[in-house]
């Protein structure tokens, strides 16, 4: 056959794949005009690679099939195979990977290196179907017969930039449990009593969010759609109906209320916009911490727990991944190949696993493409 293995996407874990194989043993289809698109966008445009702290723990997904993929290439053999590309990412956040100067950096690397193979772009797949040769391939373009098929087309998430369900469509064409998916990494709509949030829009401040017996700190933006932020983002991974709490002062004991003579907005450590909005809400005078009632400071105690239940998401175009995808139950963990039909391979986001904030979505995708070029130069010795 001309063509041995197709990938299907030009994504983080298409590009990794396509720069781990053997020259000339593989054809990229991607049908966005440029490669690397997602990641360009990704981390403030500054893309966070990957993060020292890696584990199961920090995915949605089937942890033992997690674990076992990112063990095969973890964060260390990543940064080592970057440091021969000459690209050393810099610490933020005390564990967090980016690109010193942009996401161009790490896609202009995967990017020359993926080139090594046919590269087809502005093209996409239409159907995969197996023949007795290996599988017949119909894109918008050409018509294509390969040995292999690996879909890295990614989920759902930012359909704006070419993301589509065409890699659900080719698993459950091969007999794929049909994927349940969601929005995630995602901002929170409100309820009609949250609609004072949309009031604050373009201030912040620093929270914790519970979900469940799941926990997301750091930054919670208020916008005109509702809550977004570091914060926000991660706890939403976990959301999926029923309510979340939030605690607006983490770092403050209301204890310390009695004791200050300082006005509440200048006492409490919040933006003071957010302040009064808050204390509107509970019925609350901006008066002085010494003059607080225990009723008063009982109404404060929700700035503690501040529990709601969101109304929905912001949805797929503004969702960072996708949650859900084609089932690990139903993949090899050693291989990353379907366990329905030989030679059809799915790593990344397509896949029912997803990541925290913080580097992990990518870590997933470099560590799924790792494994699946080890299996597939192993196939070619065979």
């Amino acid at each position: 056959m001309k063509h041995e293995i197709l990938i299907i996407g030009g994504g983080a874990s298409a590009l990794m794949l396509a720069s781990l194989l053997p020259p000339n043993s593989a054809t990229l289809i991607e049908s966005n005009p440029t490669l690397g698109a997602k990641m360009l966008l990704s981390g403030g445009g500054k893309c966070n690679i990957t993060n020292a702290v890696m584990e199961s723990a920090f995915f949605q997904g089937d942890a033992p099939f997690i674990d076992s993929v990112l063990e095969q290439f973890t964060p260390e053999h990543l940064l080592a195979w970057l440091a021969t590309h000459y690209l050393t990412p810099v610490i933020r956040n005390a564990t967090q990977y980016f690109c010193k100067q942009s996401a161009k950096e790490i896609v202009s690397i995967l990017s020359r290196e993926a080139r090594r193979q046919r590269i087809c772009l502005g093209e996409s797949v239409c159907s995969v179907v197996a023949i007795a040769e290996g599988f017949e391939v119909v894109t918008t373009k050409q018509r294509l017969r390969v040995k292999q098929v690996v879909v890295a087309s990614g989920g759902l998430s930012f359909p704006k930039i070419g993301a589509s369900g065409i890699g659900y469509t080719i698993a459950q064409s091969f007999g794929h449990t049909p994927p349940k998916t969601t929005p995630a990494l995602v901002g929170l709509t409100v309820q009609p009593e949250q609609f004072f949030f949309k009031e604050l829009s373009g201030t912040s401040t620093d929270v914790v969010i519970r979900v469940g017996e799941q926990e997301a700190s750091g930054a919670l933006l208020f916008t005109h759609k509702g809550l977004s932020g570091p914060a926000v983002l991660d706890a939403s991974l976990y959301w999926e109906k029923g309510t979340i709490s939030i605690d607006f002062l983490p770092t403050f004991n209301l204890k310390e209320v009695k004791k200050s003579k300082k006005q509440l907005t200048t006492l409490l450590p919040l933006p003071k916009r957010i302040a009064k909005a808050f204390l509107l809400q509970f019925g609350l005078a901006d008066k002085s911490g010494d003059a607080c009632s225990a009723e008063d400071l009982r109404r404060l105690e929700r700035l503690k727990c501040y529990t709601f239940a969101p109304a929905g998401t912001f949805g797929y175009s503004k969702a960072e991944v996708t949650r859900g995808g084609v089932l690990t139950s139903e993949v090899d963990h050693k291989t990353m190949m379907s366990q329905k039909v030989a030679g059809v391979y799915f790593i990344g986001e397509v896949l029912d696993v997803a990541g925290r904030v913080g580097g992990y979505n990518f870590q997933w995708a470099f560590s799924s493409a790792y494994v699946c070029a080890k299996s597939l130069k192993n196939r070619k010795k065979r």
